[in-house]
């Protein structure tokens, strides 16, 4: 008999957690309106993650004049596709913009490379990522003057140091992670408490979602990111878009 493993589940946040939202809220909405009111034109990098889902919401409760993107790599699950419908249902008049990969550099990876040779190397996992991801993203921010993520320090090793408030050197531009320092039993205290649409990957076992050739569920107890670049060096399994 073949036992199979059990996989990561949505934690069941506790009464404890629900009793200090309320403060995390309030913080949160007041670092919402200090991006407002310090930039033009910041932008919110949504990778469509149950983080990202948090402060969305708290963006369309700010009534501020933010936008909001996300980069259609051309490889998303379709439970991630799905979750981009709903997202333009539930905030009608949210800015949300959506960036693809220019389909020739696309093509040409697929066509010299291979279309998942991502798998052979680092260099052509993170040649794919610049092509489906990185070079959308300068195209994202382009006329930006900040932008931010739904980063946090708890999601892997090489996030440890995230502070709210860092500087895009490459860019010349202010770079924001409002939520750095919530944890993920309080992200999820309030996506359930809100009922906030999130991907239905997560009730499959994947705690960490990315493109889904480079994604897998995560056995419980395993890191958070364990899914992501799962043949990899852990050190490495970033796509290069917060460096």
């Amino acid at each position: 008999m073949i036992i199979k493993p059990k996989l990561w589940e949505i934690p069941q946040p506790i009464d404890e957690i629900y009793a200090r939202l309320a403060e995390k809220e309030q913080i949160l909405a007041e670092r919402i309106r200090q991006i407002a009111a310090q930039h033009n034109n910041a932008k919110f990098a949504s990778s469509l993650a149950v983080e990202d889902m948090v402060i969305t919401d708290a963006i369309a409760k700010s009534g501020e004049k933010l936008t909001v993107f996300t980069l259609e790599t051309g490889r998303l699950n379709p439970e991630t596709l799905a979750l981009i419908d709903a997202v333009k249902t539930r905030y009608p008049d949210l800015a949300f913009e959506l960036y693809f990969p220019q389909a020739e550099a696309a093509q040409r990876y697929d066509q010299e490379k291979g279309r998942n040779a991502f798998y052979e190397s680092v260099e052509l996992r993170r040649e794919c990522c610049f092509i489906r991801k990185i070079e959308p993203l300068n195209r994202a921010l382009a006329e930006a003057d900040a932008w931010f993520t739904g980063q946090r320090r708890e999601q892997s090793v090489t996030r440890t140091e995230l502070a709210f408030h860092e500087q895009d050197g490459g860019r010349g531009i202010d770079k924001y992670n409002p939520i750095f320092d919530w944890s993920e039993a309080e992200v999820w205290a309030y996506i359930l408490k809100y009922q906030i649409p999130y991907n239905d990957l997560y009730k499959q076992g994947y705690p960490s979602i990315g493109c889904e050739p480079c994604t897998r569920p995560v056995k419980q107890d395993e890191d958070i990111r364990a899914g992501r670049w799962w043949w990899e060096n852990k050190d490495s399994k970033e796509c290069g878009l917060h460096k």
